[in-house]
């Protein structure tokens, strides 16, 4: 776990690992970040950032940066991620995982574990992805994601990847488990659905938890309720 103490100055800056919860934004885990210390040091503001987006139906890892340190956030950005994610096979929606209902299934009934190991070796090194509709991109002066829930048709043009491992974790047809330790902007959703095309089927993600970025891992970080629990304590 991840240490801090009476000497540590948020202001000056302060990077700390957080486990986001389930259905939390990225941009709760900074407001709710901002809104302790500031009432705890009955501060008028200070500076909180984070360093790489998750969605809100992921868990796991998120650097954020406070006060000075908010300046160096880009150097966290570039690091490696590493994620646990779970996929259905055979199934496909429109945002690639939970956020929209099932839109077309597909047999599974052929695939194997050998098959599926077989497959994801194609997906390791330097590659092209096209990034979800359902995205944070900007396209035509709007967020991609929006344009989706419009119903509006479009493609985001695809953005070079690396995927240094894809391991399989646990397959219970027609459930998959990976581990995937990528570069910077790899969109694990949209692994799932090349993964399922791949297996001439479909995919999308049940779940993903971000478990490293960098040298640092989840178990360093401190639930939200854990950090608030020791900011009363300095």
């Amino acid at each position: 776990m991840q240490e801090f103490s009476q000497q540590t100055n948020f202001l000056e800056g302060a990077v700390l690992y957080i486990d986001k919860p389930l259905e939390w934004s990225s941009f709760d885990v900074v407001h709710k970040i901002r809104n302790l210390i500031r009432k705890h040091f009955d501060l008028k503001w200070i500076k909180v950032g984070h360093a790489g987006t998750l969605d809100p139906l992921a868990t796991g890892l998120m650097i954020i940066c406070t006060g000075g340190e908010t300046k160096n956030i880009s150097q966290y950005l570039d690091h490696d991620k590493e994620y646990l994610a779970a996929l259905c096979l055979g199934k496909t929606t429109p945002s690639f995982d939970l956020e929209t209902e099932v839109d077309h299934t597909y047999p599974v009934e052929h695939i194997t574990e050998k098959l599926i190991r077989n497959v994801i070796r194609e997906f390791t090194g330097i590659q092209l992805q096209v990034p979800p509709l359902f995205s944070a991109k900007w396209l035509d002066g709007k967020r991609a994601y929006n344009l989706a829930r419009e119903g509006k048709k479009a493609e985001l043009k695809p953005k070079e990847i690396r995927i240094d491992r894809i391991e399989v974790v646990e397959f219970n047809p027609p459930d998959l488990t990976l581990e995937v330790r990528c570069s910077k902007g790899t969109y694990i959703r949209a692994l799932a659905r090349d993964i399922g095309k791949s297996l001439n089927s479909g995919g999308h993600l049940t779940s993903l938890r971000r478990t490293a970025i960098g040298d640092v891992h989840v178990d360093q970080a401190w639930s939200l309720t854990k950090f608030e629990e020791n900011l009363k304590k300095m």
